[in-house]
Formats: C-alpha cells, structure tokens, sequence
C-alpha cells in the first residue's frame, strides 16, 4: 500500500509526472502559435522582397517612404516635434517670477 501511494505520488508530482507534462503541452502550444505567426511573416515579407525586386510603385514607394524622395515639383513640408508633455510644465508655471 505504502509503494502504491509512492508510485501514485510520483505519477502526478514527480520529474516526469502529470504537472510537468501538462506545463510541457502548454509550452508546446504557445511555441507552435509563435511559429505559425513568425511563419506568417516570413511569408509577408518575402511577397514584399518580391514585389520589391518587380514592381516599379512598390520600389518608388518605399523610396519615397525611407529616403523621403520626391518628385521633380514636389514640395516636402516638415512639421516640428510635438512640444513637451504639458504636465510637466504646470509645476514650473505655477512658480511666481522672483524679481
């Protein structure tokens, strides 16, 4: 009786028991959708690699979009960096002038 519940032990909290193996499967399942997205991906990114290599737009546009490139008669207009969080600017703004 004494090695019976031993074994029963071992079967569900051992090295090799059931915890580990359902904390495995969950593992297994997490790595499998991590997988299919990075697969997912990969195939994004090589139909981009493609049309990249083809299609004259696409090379234009992504030109455009990371070199900032234009067209003869274009005109780019920047816009300067959004100003500082406005709630750090109260606690200065509250201080009275010190004359």
């Amino acid at each position: 009786m004494l090695v019976a519940g031993a074994l029963g032990y071992f079967a569900v909290a051992g090295d090799n028991g059931i915890r580990v193996y359902k904390q495995k499967r969950a593992e297994d399942r997490q790595l499998t959708q991590q997988i299919e997205a990075m697969k997912q991906e990969n195939s994004q990114l090589q139909a981009h690699i493609e049309r990249l290599k083809s299609d004259p737009e696409e090379i234009e546009h992504e030109a455009r979009a990371r070199f900032h490139y234009t067209k003869p008669g274009e005109v780019i207009y920047t816009l300067p960096d959004a100003p500082p969080n406005p709630s750090a600017a109260p606690s200065q703004a509250a201080t009275p002038p010190s004359r």
